[in-house]
């Protein structure tokens, strides 16, 4: 069994926001895979869908706790299910990658998203595979204003193109492993974002010390 999850804020306020972008991904797996991921389960604090994929099943997580605390509600479904850290990927908005860059990872430090920092806190690792979807940064902006912000008019096709990326890497993930989606997908993002970043993910996740991102936890 593999647990795919996607981070974000719950409610209709957030629906549309940059920080919702993991959201955003899972529906369209969900949607490619023709199920439902917005059944409420009160154990997990989420909505969940799932799916039979290559013989294997596979649990689609979306939790409604609040960005800051979505590792309660992951550490809940991996603890219920047995997972081991393998079978988890996580899927997330990135500030600090340009709008629509993908970035895939096998693991390294939260880099200032509050969401993801909470995971690897009650999952007591960073060894979790991860893809990190560029939503850009806005000089001089609140970060906690702009990462519940909806995507700009100009954006919106950068975003679709990249959502459409990211649930490709995560059936790459699921079918071939993390290093071949690093390998495909971040490659594939660097050349059409006509970059020359390297394909492994290694840049733009250390630790920036920019905990102050505007993760909100709150309605």
């Amino acid at each position: 069994m593999k647990l795919i999850v996607g981070l974000g804020n719950p409610g209709p306020r957030y629906a549309d926001s940059r920080h919702n972008i993991g959201f955003m991904v899972v529906d369209a797996l969900a949607a490619t895979w023709k199920v439902a991921a917005d059944v409420y389960e009160r154990n997990y604090e989420a909505l969940l869908g799932s799916a039979q994929r290559g013989g294997e099943k596979v649990l689609l997580l979306k939790p409604q706790t609040y960005m800051n605390l979505s590792g309660r509600s992951v550490a809940a479904a991996w603890r219920f299910y047995k997972l081991t850290l393998e079978d988890v990927l996580v899927i997330y908005d990135d500030m600090d990658l340009p709008v629509g860059k993908l970035r895939v990872r096998a693991s390294g430090s939260a880099g200032g998203h509050n969401g993801m920092s909470d995971v690897i806190r009650h999952l007591s690792s960073d060894r979790i595979a991860r893809i990190r979807v560029g939503i850009g940064r806005q000089g001089g902006a609140d970060a906690a204003d702009y990462v519940t912000s909806s995507f700009r008019p100009g954006e919106k096709e950068t975003i679709r193109e990249s959502v459409t990326a990211a649930a490709g890497a995560a059936e790459c993930w699921l079918t071939r492993g993390v290093t071949a989606a690093m390998n495909e997908f971040n490659k594939q993002s660097d050349e059409k974002r006509g970059d020359g970043s390297r394909g492994d993910g290694s840049d733009g996740d250390a630790s920036r010390g920019d905990a102050s991102r505007g993760d909100s936890s709150s309605p």
